[in-house]
């Protein structure tokens, strides 16, 4: 199964049209009609749908390495820092973790832009 993106409302729009130029999967939570769900619902959902959440939300990654702690699965947390200058180079590296990661190998993992 290919690897799929759960953006939260946090993203902006570029980043997901960006994505979607390049074929990569990535659905938005305002899609989804999760615009106004807590951080851990929105976790969940992305969990549900087997997509990787992606965020720029800092209290995701709080709630994240929580639910790492406590052996909590989820499908993965790609924190993006809210830097509008590094918006080609977050949509570059999603783009590269879409095409070189199987959702298992994000699974339960905090993963930070931009790639090192």
């Amino acid at each position: 199964m290919p690897l799929a993106f759960y953006m939260d409302v946090h993203v902006p729009a570029a980043i997901t049209q960006g994505l979607r130029r390049r074929n990569v999967d990535a659905i938005t939570s305002q899609e989804d009609g999760t615009r106004r769900a807590s951080d851990e619902a929105l976790l969940l959902r992305a969990t549900e749908l087997g997509r990787v959440l992606v965020s720029q939300d800092t209290d995701l990654l709080g709630i994240a390495a929580a639910w790492q702690s406590i052996g909590q699965e989820f499908s993965g947390l790609i924190f993006a820092p809210q830097q509008p200058a590094n918006i080609g180079r977050y949509i570059d590296d999603l783009e590269l973790i879409a095409i070189c990661c199987e959702p298992h190998e994000l699974a339960n993992s905090i993963q930070r832009l931009p790639l090192q």
